[in-house]
């Protein structure tokens, strides 16, 4: 317990810009849920694009909710986009945001900058959603991009996708997954 209050801490005291609210946020399972999986995850990423439908059979079997955060990575060329894209769709629903992401981990083998909105105006018109040619005129999904992006440097992520299993009890409020394959559905019953 003193290990992780001190995390806690450290993780609160480097997060200038951002407030405390906003990593608590973060590493907490939404309201009403005592347990959830946190990913922080690069569209372009290719072992997260192997984490995720793992990472959604943990959420469906123990029926917890898994949150995911973006936090796109200077070295991939399209997933900046991409996120800016998930976020859009976001805006209709939460479960539409989600399945984007999922199209663009199943299509991300075939996927480059120049075809990139050739992928998302077609998975727009499947799901009936108009994908106006410019997406974030004011840069408000970019800010929450961003958002993310900088809560992962603030609890100084080393790598994609990151996986959490977070709790809402204070002596264990979150572990962070090491081996998804390994230790995912044993990290969430220890949890429990």
């Amino acid at each position: 317990m003193i290990k992780t209050l001190a995390l806690l801490a450290l993780l609160v005291a480097l997060l200038a810009p951002l407030s405390a609210q906003d990593v608590n946020a973060a590493l907490r399972p939404p309201k009403g849920a005592p347990l959830a999986i946190v990913v922080f995850e690069d569209l372009q990423c290719p072992q997260c694009r192997l984490m995720a439908p793992l990472v959604k059979q943990a959420g469906q079997t123990y029926k917890i909710p898994v949150v995911r955060h973006d936090f796109p990575l200077p070295m991939h060329n399209w997933s900046y986009q991409a996120a800016i894209l998930a976020r859009y769709f976001d805006t209709h629903s939460k479960q539409l945001g989600n399945d984007y992401r999922d199209y663009i981990f199943e299509h991300q083998l075939e996927i480059y900058p120049t075809n990139l909105r050739a992928f998302s105006d077609k998975f727009a018109a499947e799901h009936k959603v108009d994908l106006p040619f410019v997406v974030d005129p004011q840069g408000k999904l970019a800010a929450e991009v961003n958002a993310d992006r900088d809560i992962g440097k603030a609890i100084q992520l080393q790598h994609t996708p990151t996986i959490f299993i977070v709790s809402n009890k204070p002596q264990k409020p979150f572990i962070e997954v090491k081996d998804p394959h390994n230790e995912l559905f044993t990290t969430i019953d220890a949890m429990k």
